[in-house]
């Protein structure tokens, strides 16, 4: 499940996607706009900002904008930067694999081979769905026809 702060970080990017072009916007507008709490999209701004997803000014003019085209900001980089690994279970994890401690076999593992092709697909679609889909009208199936 996409975590409130995932949830909040794809919203905040949309929306500097919108105003690209027209220089930095204020996070208060931001939030204003998005519904998001304030104090809390500070925070996840900062987390884009820290995995150069944007860049963000300070003082008077000042803002976030997107570092990058929509086009080439991607769903899985973006749930990565907020929430880290996106796996199902800790074994099937790219960014942090780590072994289960209950599981003596992972490949006889009945939880692991019910979730890899699982995992697998959504790691594909958000790898391919990109900011600019959002605009285009286009979501999970049309990444899959790419």
């Amino acid at each position: 499940m996409l975590t409130h702060r995932a949830k909040y970080a794809i919203k905040a990017l949309l929306h500097l996607a919108q105003q690209r072009g027209k220089g930095p916007v204020q996070a208060g507008l931001i939030a204003e706009q998005q519904r998001i709490p304030l104090k809390f999209l500070e925070l996840i701004l900062l987390q884009l900002r820290n995995n150069g997803i944007i860049r963000s000014k300070v003082g008077k003019g000042g803002g976030h904008e997107l570092v990058r085209e929509p086009s080439d900001i991607d769903l899985l980089t973006v749930v990565r930067a907020i929430d880290g690994p996106v796996a199902p279970l800790p074994c099937l994890s790219k960014t942090a694999y780590s072994r289960c401690d209950d599981c003596p076999d992972e490949k006889t593992c009945g939880a692991r081979r019910l979730f890899k092709d699982i995992h697998e697909a959504a790691l594909e679609i958000m790898g391919k769905t990109t900011l600019e889909d959002a605009f285009k009208g286009r979501g999970s199936h049309s990444a899959r026809e790419r």
